[in-house]
């Protein structure tokens, strides 16, 4: 007889019982505001080449503009005749219609008030943007803004490859400015004491005053004593992006890009950031193809998981931003 087949490790596991709440050990030592200051200072250190996240590649599409705001600029992105992501300003050069939704026809962008037509060229004072799509976010260069030596396209982290993996991307509003989107990502301490229905158990295991990785070990919460464990490693690669790989555990290899775009001032005159968060899950379990088969059902939960956090994490951003501005900032 054949020796028997070693069975797979189960993913999850049993904690012995819940901690409340209130009985967790406190983080708030080790929540240096000057540590996480200074990763935040290493990552505004870092260059992008002018490159801004506009949204989700599958938002940008073949019959009509895709429009927003990138610090105070209307863009407005379609795609060609071949599919190619084109960007640039989100006003008709004729008398400045918004061309945020703009019907496209055979690749070409018509203006709704007068007809005026643009395949993507230049044309009357309107001239493209760079632009990338890198398969699942959109990206668009803008030299005026940035203010850095441009780069050719975008340093898009490394993640798992397209054919093994499942991607999903939310996007959110905060009345905030990039770097408190940053902060809130720099700062792993607050997880299982701002988010206790999804994190337990957390602990850094490296705060990244050396290294620049910070290394927490977490459990994701799936019931009231089911969890599943995983050692997730942060990092900053530019001032407007954080992002979380799974280094053990169930996911290894699984990606949480965090991107903050600048949209400029609101009518209220605060700052507004759009939050674009991709999640890039892949996973050697067997079980995983049937999941990637499932994604258009599985898209929308993912989403729905990352707006509940962001829920909260927007409300810490805002707050950050609110305290710094009043120079109520401690620290």
């Amino acid at each position: 007889m054949s020796p028997r087949a070693p069975r797979r490790r189960i993913p999850v596991s049993l904690r012995r019982g819940p901690v409340a709440w209130h009985r967790q050990e406190p983080t708030w030592r080790d929540a240096s505001p000057r540590l996480i200051d200074a990763a935040l200072k290493r990552a505004q250190a870092r260059p992008t080449g002018n490159w801004y996240v506009l949204g989700p590649s599958s938002a940008v599409r073949t019959d009509t503009g895709y429009g927003v705001t990138v610090e105070g600029t209307e863009i407005v992105a379609w795609r060609d005749a071949e599919g190619a992501l084109v960007a640039g300003p989100g006003a008709c050069p004729h008398l400045g219609a918004a061309l945020a939704q703009a019907p496209v026809r055979c690749g070409t962008l018509v203006c709704p008030w007068h007809g005026l037509a643009l395949t993507g060229a230049p044309f009357a004072g309107w001239n493209p943007c760079p632009a990338h799509d890198d398969g699942v976010l959109a990206w668009v260069r803008l030299d005026g803004h940035g203010r850095e030596v441009p780069l050719e396209a975008p340093a898009v982290p490394d993640r798992p490859p397209a054919a093994r993996s499942l991607a999903a991307v939310y996007t959110g509003t905060g009345a905030c400015e990039p770097e408190d989107i940053v902060a809130n990502r720099l700062d792993p301490w607050h997880g299982a004491w701002f988010h206790p229905y999804s994190f337990v158990d957390l602990t850094v295991l490296d705060d990244g005053a050396d290294t620049d990785v910070l290394t927490v070990r977490v459990s994701f919460k799936v019931a009231r004593r089911v969890v599943v464990p995983v050692t997730a490693e942060f990092t900053a690669p530019g001032p407007r992006t954080v992002v979380m790989r799974i280094t053990e555990g169930e996911g290894r290899g699984s990606v949480v890009e965090t991107h903050a775009t600048p949209l400029g001032p609101g009518r209220d005159g605060r700052p507004r950031t759009r939050v674009t968060e991709a999640v890039i899950a892949t996973s050697h379990r067997p079980g995983f193809t049937l999941a990637r088969t499932a994604a258009p059902l599985l898209r929308p939960l993912v989403r729905r998981t990352a707006g509940r956090l962001w829920r909260d994490d927007l409300a810490y951003a805002e707050r950050r931003w609110e305290l710094r501005s009043t120079g109520r900032f401690p620290g």
